[in-house]
């Protein structure tokens, strides 16, 4: 039995296997390619390789943080908050007037929505999320403590679903960092806010390394100020009366 191995056969099977893989290396290239090319044109960049606490989805240079999803609901409520953060200060200095409409995004389980509905009795505080085991704490603790001046509303990633040109203030506190769709959700709250309306954006400060919070859950003035900017929003001031938070102010300009 002749056991030499087919030379005419081996030359085939090998000039088969280099066509395979070029055609699988053309493939690759131009997946990425065309990937480049979308990447370069859209609001948003992906990338494969980026932090684990993110989500690969970049906005004029910053990765977007991961959501903090409803079964962390207890930490929003931590006893140690008012220390930590001085929420009633801050609602304090928010400058309300009795009647005014208040948008809290990204309302949570209402901690802010209840602290701020005591200071507007006329007005109305529209408490927006996207996880409707948010909104079913959030109507719990409106009838245990007969509440009736807030109004729950269930937004989607990209759309806050706001009555147009019905806010005087949006407040967004510790959330904006982690919005998915940060230029539509803005587009969405802008659409809703009265000329002259405001917008308070209060979150933990990244120019300080000493603030012990992860990297992604910090935004720094000027990334903030250029995504406002890219929606409309004009900057009014920055205050500084938090421990480790900055409240950033911005307007709706006529």
């Amino acid at each position: 039995m002749n056991l030499k191995p087919n030379s005419s056969l081996i030359l085939r099977i090998a000039v088969s296997i280099c066509l395979i893989f070029s055609c699988l290396m053309l493939n690759a290239c131009q997946v990425v390619a065309a990937r480049e090319v979308v990447d370069t044109n859209a609001i948003y960049q992906y990338r494969s390789i980026h932090s684990p606490d993110g989500i690969g989805k970049f906005y004029m240079g910053r990765e977007i943080a991961q959501v903090m999803g409803h079964t962390a609901a207890m930490w929003l409520e931590r006893p140690s908050r008012e220390a930590e953060e001085q929420p009633t200060k801050l609602v304090n200095e928010l400058e309300l007037k009795p009647t005014d409409v208040v948008a809290d995004i990204g309302a949570g389980t209402g901690f802010f929505s209840f602290r701020i509905a005591k200071k507007i009795p006329s007005g109305k505080v529209l408490a927006v999320d996207i996880q409707p085991e948010m909104l079913d704490m959030i109507e719990f603790l409106k009838k245990e403590n007969n509440i009736t001046n807030i109004e729950p509303i269930l937004g989607t990633i990209n759309n806050p679903n706001l009555p147009p040109n019905s806010v005087d203030l949006a407040l967004m506190v510790d959330a904006y960092h982690e919005f998915s769709h940060p230029y539509e959700m803005m587009q969405g709250i802008v659409k809703g806010l009265k000329q002259g309306g405001r917008v308070v954006l209060v979150e933990y400060r990244k120019e300080n390394p000493f603030i012990l919070i992860k990297g992604l859950h910090k935004m720094s003035q000027q990334q903030a100020r250029k995504e406002m900017q890219a929606v409309g929003l004009q900057w009014l001031e920055t205050k500084s009366f938090l421990p480790t938070q900055h409240v950033m102010v911005f307007e709706k300009k006529g």
